[in-house]
């Protein structure tokens, strides 16, 4: 373990499971003004890379563990932070439908065990930051068809008529729908349609009972689909876009589910690193659950023929494919982020999917 260090000049911050992907780029934004000590398991299924992981350690004030265990989150109060950035989690949804006990396991009750450890060692964060995720909206609101001025709540996709092909969801009485209206904290009600959705939406629910007991202010920030550099390249979980990036640097045709029209919101991991250091930096006493992603909406039919042209891979597969627990349209109304953390996103998905396929060729050569 590195030794641990609290300068009195410097804001102290904990980052759990700040190694991962997302971690990492955070770690850069506050190394330079703050205090940083990082909590982090070094699952093997996300940090394939032992030597840069060793090198990303020593750059901060570390401890290897898990969540879970009451040891390792007493190192984490008796840091004394400021500001608590719980990062770590687990985040594969189709993974969690076979692995529900894990999933459970880290992202619920690790959460109650780092709670627990704040609060038995009188350590109250100034601010507690929970990154969550627009998986906790499952398919979101949608307007009906023929009268675009009501929107109501999807319910989950049938698998059944998935495999014949029937991709849109339904409203709540089987109505039939026309658009999806972008995820808004303020007016889209959480609906988890997979376990690991479930769990998050669960956690924030602990995190909120917990911080509005006693008293500490918490960000609640639900990521979109974050995508970039530094993404593990060969985990099965992985993001859509690095999985697609892979087969088209490998010249293959990239197959596109559900008949090319799933709709998300890509939002660069450097964008959400710096709406992260936002919440950070926040020494409000407001509570606030936002949503970040880049408020541009697209259908992996564009994005998939964008990374083909981009990598001079064949053109994109449309497929009728699809993977359960999916919903066919996440985006983000990212106002209340602007307002409240003056976030606007800065890397285009043009300039991202380059950056994307530079790391996974770089990667893929090691």
């Amino acid at each position: 373990m590195s030794e641990i260090t609290a300068e009195e000049s410097r804001r102290r911050v904990v980052l759990t499971g700040g190694l991962g992907f997302i971690g990492t780029k955070l770690v850069e934004c506050l190394i330079d003004s703050h205090d940083v000590l990082v909590v982090d398991n070094l699952h093997p299924q996300v940090h394939t890379d032992k030597r840069r992981m060793d090198e990303l350690a020593r750059s901060v004030n570390f401890v290897e563990g898990d969540v879970t265990n009451p040891a390792n989150m007493r190192v984490v109060a008796e840091f004394c932070p400021h500001v608590v950035v719980h990062l770590a989690a687990e985040t594969g949804t189709g993974q969690s439908l076979l692995q529900s006990r894990r999933h459970a396991e880290v992202n619920v009750t690790g959460t109650a065990t780092l709670l627990d450890a704040l609060a038995g060692a009188d350590a109250l964060p100034e601010r507690l930051v929970i990154p969550s995720s627009r998986a906790i909206y499952g398919e979101g609101a949608w307007t009906l068809a023929g009268n675009e001025t009501q929107v109501v709540h999807a319910i989950p996709r049938d698998p059944g008529r998935l495999a014949e092909g029937e991709w849109l969801p339904v409203g709540p009485n089987g109505e039939e729908l026309s658009a999806p209206v972008p995820h808004c904290a303020a007016r889209t009600e959480p609906r988890p349609a997979n376990v690991y959705a479930a769990t998050k939406l669960a956690q924030e629910n602990v995190a909120r009972a917990w911080a509005i007991g006693l008293g500490v202010p918490l960000s609640v920030l639900r990521l979109q689909n974050v995508y970039g550099a530094g993404q593990a390249i060969n985990n099965p979980y992985t993001g859509v876009l690095t999985f697609m990036a892979r087969q088209a640097l490998a010249g293959e045709q990239i197959n596109v589910f559900e008949g090319g029209g799933i709709i998300r919101d890509f939002v660069n991991v450097s964008d959400v690193a710096e709406a992260l250091t936002g919440a950070v930096q926040d020494e409000s006493d407001r509570n606030l659950t936002l949503d970040i992603g880049s408020g541009c909406p697209v259908s992996l039919d564009e994005v998939a023929r964008l990374l083909s042209e981009l990598s001079g891979a064949p053109e994109p597969r449309v497929s009728h494919d699809f993977r359960v627990g999916d919903v066919r349209a996440a985006s983000a109304d990212i106002s209340a982020a602007t307002d409240a953390l003056g976030f606007l996103p800065a890397v285009g998905l043009r300039a991202g999917l380059h950056q994307l396929l530079s790391w996974v060729s770089s990667e893929a050569l090691k």
